[in-house]
């Protein structure tokens, strides 16, 4: 039997947790603004629709929501090009909706995190337009990265660099007589000029950004390329091509450069004057979760995703080789592990899961998120995983909007680093109710059309079935809060048999089967809850292929 879909806003307000330490184990909820709900019918989601949807998130029962970029924006690259770091993009609304859906968010006892994206800004920012028209050399170019090109007439790059997006990472400019002039160096698409964060001017904007809105309420940064704003110096060549395959595997000349922990000391100093336990989240690839774990450092950022258990492979083996390794590191520096299974840039884990058929996709993601919830730390959740949406893999060519497809970077879906030409997949907007338009994303259509099959995944067609997997997040949600054990605890390993991970936590345990096929072992204690059914014998529990189970003892 299905519920009436909640919308409604609080009426009484609740004030969000103000325990020290909140994020050490939250979970946050991302929220990507475009594809979440839609408030005015114009096919993109907004920030009131987000507003008008937050009890889903309170339902849910997540700590935090983290939304991606609403700033103005030609979005040239979904809003991660920002024009002013200041305004709201008139596609999601107002700076009185941003106002709104922090206080509403707040009333609900969800802390609200914003992107802050400071290694590019938009080649329509002020800054760069005075760069265009500047002489080179001048103080307006000194803000960004400017060079002459090489060869007799200046006719080459800078350097070997090349965009994450594809082809070179310069693009040349064409001064005012119309001659060709100097490069600009943009690590992503040439709409995303790279900013120099050797000039003072900038950390002093973005010192002031920040600022603002904290200001405004919000309680933290999710930062951007938080491992991109330093460059070696010299800009020194790489000497091969396909560089964006060495991103988290080495230390590159303009990502992961020992310069960029100083900006981010800076930040928690800044962050740490403010009320509240305001945090910095970095999305920084590094090589090795050592590297990783240096941007968390006690005087640096709070938190920092955990890419390494994103893209560790369904393998007992490989999963505890990655717990073991993320758990150590930060604890080298005391801080929380992160562990997210998707986002806006990767493949939805449901379809990276689904080796033999999209079912067992389901079944594994089902079990992957018992996993997660069940590990020391914080933990991601991507909007729609709650639902068990699978990647969508048959979007015509005419609708997609994804940068890194038009640029040709594309040779094929590797269901890894997303950075492959097909983000869009993941970025279909969320079903809401079974009928409509667009499944209740909003009284219009959709900007990405979403499968008939999603009127079944939908938040209407989910709530109030306890064989779906939104009751199955909001069971594991509830007993998340509820259980001592699962907080900011310890955890160890006990014995299992092969192809089964077994961990415990001060009065629970978690058993996960990543095997094809059914394991049995003794029972560990009183069932709390499972991603499918169990069978018992004797003293002993049956588990079924790809599934996880909890345990109180």
């Amino acid at each position: 039997m299905t519920q009436e879909l909640t919308t409604s806003l609080p009426t009484e307000p609740e004030q969000p947790s103000q325990r020290p330490g909140w994020w050490r184990d939250a979970v946050i909820y991302q929220v990507y603004v475009r594809s979440f709900a839609d408030s005015d019918g114009d096919g993109i989601g907004d920030l009131r629709g987000a507003r008008e949807r937050l009890p889903h998130l309170a339902q849910l029962g997540v700590d935090a929501v983290w939304l991606t970029p609403f700033y103005a924006s030609p979005q040239a690259d979904g809003g991660y090009d920002v024009a002013d770091y200041r305004a709201v993009d008139p596609l999601f609304g107002t700076l009185g909706d941003a106002d709104d859906l922090v206080r509403t968010a707040h009333e609900l006892g969800l802390k609200v995190i914003v992107d802050v994206v400071p290694n590019h800004s938009s080649d329509q920012h002020p800054w760069f337009r005075e760069a265009l028209a500047d002489r080179p050399g001048g103080a307006a170019r000194a803000r960004y990265h400017f060079r002459p090109g090489r060869g007799a007439h200046g006719e080459l790059p800078p350097n070997d660099w090349e965009s994450v997006f594809g082809g070179p990472a310069w693009t040349r400019t064409t001064d005012p007589d119309g001659t060709p002039g100097e490069w600009y160096l943009h690590l992503f698409a040439p709409e995303q000029p790279d900013l120099n964060w050797d000039s003072p001017e900038v950390r002093e904007e973005f010192d002031a950004v920040l600022q603002f809105w904290l200001d405004l309420g919000v309680d933290g940064f999710r930062i951007d390329v938080a491992h991109g704003m330093v460059k070696a110096a010299g800009l020194p060549d790489i000497g091969h091509t396909e560089q964006v395959k060495l991103i988290g595997a080495q230390v590159l000349p303009f990502f992961d450069q020992d310069g960029v922990h100083e900006i981010h000391r800076s930040w928690r100093r800044l962050l740490d004057s403010y009320p509240g336990d305001r945090i910095g989240v970095a999305e920084a690839w590094a090589p090795t979760a050592e590297r990783l774990a240096l941007y968390v450092r006690p005087d640096e950022l709070h938190q920092a995703f955990n890419f390494q258990f994103l893209r560790c492979p369904w393998d007992a083996a490989a999963m505890r080789t990655v717990i073991d390794e993320s758990l150590a590191a930060t604890a080298s520096v005391g801080a929380p592990t992160t562990w997210v299974l998707s986002n806006h840039d990767v493949v939805r884990h449901t379809t990276r899961y689904a080796t033999d058929s999209p079912e067992q996709g389901l079944v594994r993601a089902r079990a992957a998120v018992l996993l997660t919830l069940a590990l020391p730390g914080s933990a991601y959740l991507y909007q729609g995983e709650e639902l068990g949406l699978p990647e969508v893999t048959d979007l015509p060519d005419e609708v997609r909007q994804d940068p890194a497809f038009f640029r040709g970077s594309s040779d094929g879906q590797d269901g890894q680093d997303g950075q492959d030409g097909f983000r869009d997949g993941c970025r279909v907007p969320l079903p809401w109710t079974r009928s409509g338009d667009s499944h209740g994303f909003g009284p219009g259509g959709s900007w990405l059309p979403q499968p008939a099959a999603w009127s079944e995944l939908s938040v209407e067609a989910q709530t109030g079935d306890p064989a779906s997997t939104l009751e199955l997040y909001r069971s594991a949600l509830a007993l998340r809060r509820e259980l001592p054990g699962l907080g900011d605890t310890p955890m160890s390993w006990l014995e299992a048999p092969e192809g089964v991970l077994a961990l415990s936590r001060p009065g629970f345990v978690c058993t996960l089967n990543t095997l094809g096929k059914e394991v049995e072992m003794p029972v560990p204690g009183r069932a709390l809850l499972s991603s499918a059914p169990l069978g018992y014998g004797a003293g002993t529990v049956r588990i079924p292929p790809d599934s996880c189970a909890w345990w109180a003892i």
